[in-house]
């Protein structure tokens, strides 16, 4: 078995679930998710990804995709249900997002969790050279970093959370509390989106570890655990490239025409998710109608649900009530060839994302509560001509950096309906303005700074550093 001195874990290996015609793997790009995020990384870095590939029964032999080796870990239907399914996205994710719907707590789920878990941390423990480091990602493996420590103490280990870390109150809920927070802290590095989830970790660690803990280092079991905020961001550099494309200008062009040539484009991309607000989203837009602010020969509104975790029933519910919400919308507001929204369930390609991103007039980007939000980022990169506007929640980690956007309380309707209008009106200057300065902050904090920020955090000893140089 081939080693490697840069291994990363993550749930889902970062393939697409559809084979090239001659058989070969292709990346994997969901807007805004974690294989979009490491894609530029790795395509330039040497290492091997652990992960799911999809899919039950025995793992498949998989080829490189590039200078990437992929090693698959195998789920049966019952540790799908229970590990997957279950403890992380029916505990953990709703929990994890400020109990937006109530966690479910099933004793089975936990054991089903920790065994496939472990199963991660081996596969890792097979594939890492002597001394090298082990990059774990998000809240399905929070239990591998400690894992892994067991197995192979002279690894380097690295844990990023890409989801909220929530407060104490809501943490204390969970009843393996204090084992998911020693799988944690096992690392050397844990990273987070914001300051605040560091702090979260920090007050944790005191109450039900005893450590000696600041918002960066938690001293616990003879070890001191460095913790800090590291906000991921994107590729900007190849969204600018494709939004600058001939063939994807064109078919912006293409795509407002088929809109009926509407005064103004709203736009909203999402997983189709119960944390993204789109609900709350429909409710504005509909009172807007409603009360004449808004008409649909001027204006449109196209929103975007990528398939989530279609398994899950209270995902089939969320998608059937959102395509009721969108009928009844469409039904008395709708005219002819002319709907009020045009909702899309389905996922999109990157250049028809930058397509859709160049549409529109108002991106709007409420989440009830995000780790990140990569979406909004990539539609400030994609606009090199200084239009458009971001209606951005304030519970989406990029409200932290991208202050210049239209910020906005999702939970008030009525605060997101006057901020719909409010950037659906805003002078041509002050939006150019606004923009300009997020382009800024971007172009200095890509994807390539966050890996450099964080990857030389937890390089302490310069062991990565010659895998950095090209980043």
């Amino acid at each position: 078995m081939r080693q490697s001195s840069l291994v990363v874990i993550a749930n889902r290996l970062p393939l697409d679930d559809n084979a090239a015609p001659d058989g070969a793997c292709e990346w994997r790009r969901s807007p805004g998710g974690l294989a979009s995020a490491l894609h530029a990384i790795l395509e330039q870095t040497p290492a091997t990804w652990v992960g799911w590939a999809g899919g039950v029964g025995p793992a498949p032999a998989l080829p490189d995709v590039g200078t990437l080796r992929l090693q698959p870990v195998s789920l049966t239907e019952d540790e799908l249900r229970g590990y997957y399914e279950g403890f992380a996205n029916s505990t953990l994710w709703p929990l994890y997002h400020d109990a937006v719907q109530q966690p479910t707590f099933d004793r089975g789920w936990w054991e089903t969790y920790r065994t496939v878990n472990r199963r991660f941390a081996e596969a890792a423990a097979a594939v890492a050279e002597p001394g090298a480091a082990v990059w774990v990602q998000d809240y399905h493996l929070q239990l591998v970093p400690a894992m892994l420590r067991e197995l192979r103490p002279d690894l380097l280990i690295g844990f990023f959370m890409h989801v909220p870390f929530p407060p104490p109150e809501l943490y204390m809920q969970l009843p393996r509390r204090v084992e998911l927070l020693r799988g944690m802290l096992g690392a050397d590095l844990v990273g987070f989106q914001r300051e605040q989830a560091a702090h979260n970790v920090a007050q944790l660690a005191k109450k039900l570890l005893g450590a000696h803990a600041t918002d960066d280092a938690i001293t616990v079991g003879g070890r001191t655990v460095r913790t800090g905020a590291f906000p991921v961001s994107i590729d900007v550099a190849e969204m600018r490239a494709l939004a600058t494309r001939p063939d994807v200008v064109t078919q912006a062009g293409q795509l407002r025409h088929s809109l009926g040539a509407p005064k103004r484009v709203l736009l909203s991309v999402d997983r189709l998710d119960y944390t993204k607000g789109i609900e709350h989203r429909l409710t504005a837009y509909s009172e807007l109608l409603r009360d004449g602010f808004v008409k649909v020969r001027d204006t449109v509104m196209v929103q975007v649900a990528v398939p989530s975790r279609e398994r899950v029933e209270s995902y089939r519910d969320l998608r059937d009530r959102i395509e009721g919400e969108v009928g009844r919308i469409n039904g008395e507001y709708g005219r002819v060839g002319e709907p009020a929204i045009h909702y899309l369930n389905q996922p999109f390609s990157r250049s028809d994302l930058a397509a859709l991103y160049l549409t529109a007039d108002v991106m709007v980007v409420t989440p009830l509560r995000d780790g990140m939000n990569l979406v909004a980022k990539e539609f400030v990169a994609a606009r090199e001509d200084g239009a458009g506007a971001l209606v951005l929640s304030e519970f989406a980690g990029a409200a932290a950096e991208l202050e210049q956007a239209f910020l906005v309380n999702p939970h008030d309707v009525d605060g997101l309906k006057a901020t719909l209008l409010r950037a659906m009106e805003a002078d041509g200057d002050d939006l150019a303005a606004r923009m300009s300065s997020m382009r800024r902050h971007l172009t200095e904090h890509d994807i390539m700074a966050w890996a450099r920020a964080y990857l030389s955090a937890l390089d302490h000893s310069g062991r990565l550093a010659e895998r950095l140089t090209a980043l």
